[in-house]
C-alpha cells in the first residue's frame, strides 16, 4: 500500500510513533480479545486505549497524546475511532479526530484536524490518509500520514 501512496502523486506529510499507555475494559478483556478462539460477546467489544508518542514531518512536528474508542464486532472487525492533541514544537495545539479500521493490525485511517493556530490553520481542509500498523503484544504503533 505504500508504494501506491508514493506512485500516486500523495504527499507524505508525517510519520507517528506511538506507544500504547492503557486499556479501559468493558467487560471483556483485551487479552481475551488477542486470544483469537474466543468469541466476541453478542454486543461487541469495547476499549478506551490511550496512546502518547511523536508527529515528525517537514511541515509538522511535535508529540501527540489521545484516546481510540475501540470497537470489536462479532466478526472480530476493529472499528477506529480516534480523538487526540497534536502540540507541536513551536507551541500550537491542533485537534486530530481519526476514523478506519485495523485488520490484523494493518492500519488505515481517515485523519482530519481543527486548529485557530494561524501556523496550522491550512491542515483545517486537508484530507490525510494513515497508513501503519498496531502491535498489542509490545504496545506500539506506527503510522504515515498522507495528504491526499
Amino acid at each position: 500500500m505504500e508504494n501506491l501512496m508514493t506512485t500516486t502523486g500523495t504527499e507524505l506529510l508525517f510519520e507517528e510513533s506511538v506507544r500504547l499507555t492503557d486499556f479501559i475494559e468493558y467487560g471483556f478483556e483485551m487479552r481475551d480479545l488477542l486470544d483469537s478462539t474466543k468469541p466476541i460477546p453478542n454486543e461487541g467489544a469495547h476499549f478506551d486505549i490511550h496512546f502518547e508518542g511523536s508527529l515528525i514531518g517537514e511541515k509538522i512536528k511535535g508529540k501527540i497524546r489521545g484516546v481510540d474508542y475501540l470497537e470489536v464486532r462479532t466478526d472480530r472487525k476493529f472499528i477506529l475511532n480516534l480523538h487526540a492533541c497534536i502540540i507541536t514544537d513551536d507551541g500550537a495545539n491542533i485537534k486530530v479526530v481519526e476514523t478506519g479500521t485495523n485488520s490484523n493490525g494493518d492500519l488505515k485511517l481517515f485523519m482530519s484536524f481543527f486548529t485557530s493556530d494561524e501556523r496550522y490553520a491550512w491542515l483545517n481542509h486537508k484530507q490525510v490518509l494513515g497508513i501503519g500498523d498496531v502491535d498489542f503484544y509490545t504496545g506500539t504503533a506506527n503510522i504515515k500520514g498522507y495528504l491526499i
